[in-house]
Parts: C-alpha cells; sequence; structure tokens
C-alpha cells in the first residue's frame, strides 16, 4: 500500500473524492452526524467502492489530532506533487500561463488560503521551494477548505533556478514587494505570468528578487505596516484576472 495520511473536514474529504486525484481507502463518518454534504459524500463514495465506516466522534479527533474534523475523515494516499517540468510542459501545450510562486511560505494556514484563491483566480500551477516551507498537508487542504485537491503543486529544490527556467519559456517574473515604486495595479499582468509571493515578515529573498523582471507593491493606508502573504497574494492575484478578464462590465456568467 503506499504512503497514506488522514484528510478531515467535509470540504477536504468531498474535494479529494471528487477530484480523483488520490486513492481514497476509507471514509471515517461520526456517529448519528449527518449533514447535506455528508450525504452528499456517501453518493460520491458508493460508486468509487469507498468503504464508509462510521465511528465515535471521539476516534476522529483522535485519528486527526484535531478538535475541527466536522465529524468526517478520510484515509487518503499522500498528496499528488506534480514535477515542475510537467507544469511548464502543461503551461506550453495548453497555454496557461499563470503561475504562483511561493518563497518560503512557512505557515499552513497561508499556503491553504493562497491555493483557495489561487484556484478561484486560475492559477494553473502554484511552486513552493522544498526546504523552509509549508509542505501540502491535510491541515493545509482544510485551510484551503478542499481547494488544495484541485490545484496543481510542485516543489523545487532551487527557486532562482527555477524562475531562470521560466524567462527561458517566455513567462514574466513579477515579485510582490511592499517597498516596490511600482504599483500591482499600474503593472501589466496580462501576459505569460508568474507572480513570486515572500515569506511572513521577510518577504521575497535577495538572491529571488534579484531574478524577477518587475517588482510590485499594493498601495495602502493605515498604521499596519504591510498585509500578510495570503492577504497580498490574493489582491495581486484578482488584479491578474481582473486584466485579463474585464475589459468591460461583465457579468459572472460571461467571465465562466
Amino acid at each position: 500500500m503506499d504512503k497514506s495520511e488522514i484528510l478531515y473536514g467535509i470540504h477536504p474529504v468531498f474535494e479529494a473524492v471528487r477530484a480523483g486525484r488520490r486513492k481514497v481507502y476509507e471514509i471515517y463518518i461520526a456517529k448519528q452526524k449527518d449533514s447535506t454534504l455528508l450525504r452528499n459524500i456517501s453518493k460520491l463514495a458508493e460508486p468509487a467502492k469507498i468503504p464508509l465506516i462510521s465511528v465515535k466522534p471521539d476516534h476522529l479527533t483522535k485519528i486527526t489530532g484535531s478538535d475541527f474534523q466536522q465529524n468526517i475523515a478520510a484515509k487518503v494516499s499522500e498528496y499528488p506533487l506534480i514535477a515542475f517540468e510537467d507544469i511548464l510542459n502543461s503551461i506550453t501545450q495548453k497555454n496557461y500561463d499563470f503561475l504562483l510562486l511561493l518563497d518560503t511560505v512557512v505557515d499552513p494556514q497561508n499556503l491553504g488560503a493562497l491555493a483557495r484563491t489561487a484556484l478561484c483566480a486560475g492559477v494553473s500551477g502554484i511552486v513552493i521551494t522544498k526546504d523552509r516551507s509549508a509542505s501540502p498537508t491535510p491541515a493545509v487542504s482544510k485551510a484551503s477548505a478542499g481547494a488544495l485537491e484541485h490545484i496543481f503543486l510542485s516543489k523545487v529544490t532551487n527557486m532562482v533556478s527555477s524562475i531562470k527556467e521560466m524567462k527561458d519559456r517566455g513567462i514574466w517574473v513579477v515579485g510582490m514587494d511592499a517597498m516596490a515604486d511600482m504599483p500591482v495595479f499600474s503593472c501589466d499582468l496580462k501576459g505569460p505570468i508568474a507572480l513570486v509571493i515572500g515569506s511572513e515578515g521577510k518577504g521575497i529573498r535577495q538572491l529571488v528578487k534579484a531574478n524577477c523582471d518587475f517588482l510590485v507593491s499594493i498601495p495602502q493606508k493605515g498604521e499596519v505596516s504591510s498585509l500578510n502573504a495570503s492577504a497580498a497574494g490574493a489582491v495581486a492575484m484578482y488584479e491578474v484576472f481582473r486584466q485579463r478578464n474585464f475589459t468591460g462590465r461583465l457579468s459572472n456568467s460571461e467571465i465562466r
């Protein structure tokens, strides 16, 4: 059997089954608990022949290590990382041209929030560093409300080398830097873009910053010095989304 882990929470379990990227061995549901989403998970699990096991609520807390498992968990295979070259090849073949690079983002909550926004904003892949970064754990899937189960994510040893390879493929690399003179709203983000978000507190590392094509900032008022990684990333990702989709007044149905 492949290495396994325990996913928990209604949305992560539901999206893992729906995405079909992981092997789902068993789903555990607390006794005498029911909801529309739990019933929907059962409908997905039955044709896939995934066993549904009724357990005591305290057993779920024990196997997940969390009091916030929402009465459901699943034994699944490890998160399916994508090779960096495969992400680049997908961009070339399918004309996807929006990557998110996370330079030593260590907070699992931030990684989860960024993955959720990335999926909604049309990011085709996330690249993180192997060292000094949060990994795509069950806690991250929970923080992403299950979005992590659908996003393509790759770990790289050297972010600078990866950036250089992207630039060789015609991708412009834009770094978020609170001290940059250019506001993100003034930068043309309609072409092939890799958006770089730095770590909490320290931002993008100096060598990574030096290899970006542009550095942009988010204008702000007030006494707080800067937005955190997930908030800054959300603003920037949706600016890319806005520039690519809102040439005029569009409805949600037109964007979809």
